[in-house]
């Protein structure tokens, strides 16, 4: 493995946003760790339509996370609080902390870096997290 790994974020990474995160109405995903090759950090990206959301929350076993919005507004759910994002914040999640994103009327567009994670990853889907 090289010391280092240069790609771009649309032409070298596929849109992962199908079936179920499709269904959310979440436009864009793409996840670079795979791609970078990279042992320690995750990058990933994700674009949610006006007043979309993913359909689940997520948390972690031992993956730290930080958001940062770069276009758009919105809201996440992080446990039973919810939180107003806009432009520019970031947001860091504990591993334990179950999350979820929603877009306000302009869209949400943000990038994810996470840190080690076991072999494999470490995140634990939870169904129905939206409760309103």
């Amino acid at each position: 493995m090289s010391d280092f790994t240069i790609k771009n974020l649309f032409d070298d990474l596929d849109n992962a946003a199908t079936g179920r995160m499709a269904e959310g109405t979440v436009l864009d995903a793409r996840f670079g760790r795979g791609a970078l090759e990279s042992v320690h950090l995750g990058v990933s990206y994700f674009r949610y339509a006006p007043g979309g959301r993913a359909p689940f929350g997520h948390s972690h076993g031992e993956q730290e996370e930080v958001y940062v919005i770069l276009d758009g507004s919105g809201r996440v759910r992080l446990g039973d609080e919810f939180r107003d994002l806009r432009k520019w914040d970031l947001v860091r999640v504990a591993p334990s902390t179950v999350r979820g994103f929603e877009a306000g009327p302009d869209g949400l567009e943000m990038l994810a870096v996470g840190s080690d994670r076991p072999e494999g990853g470490d995140g634990n889907m939870v169904n129905d997290f939206w409760n309103d």
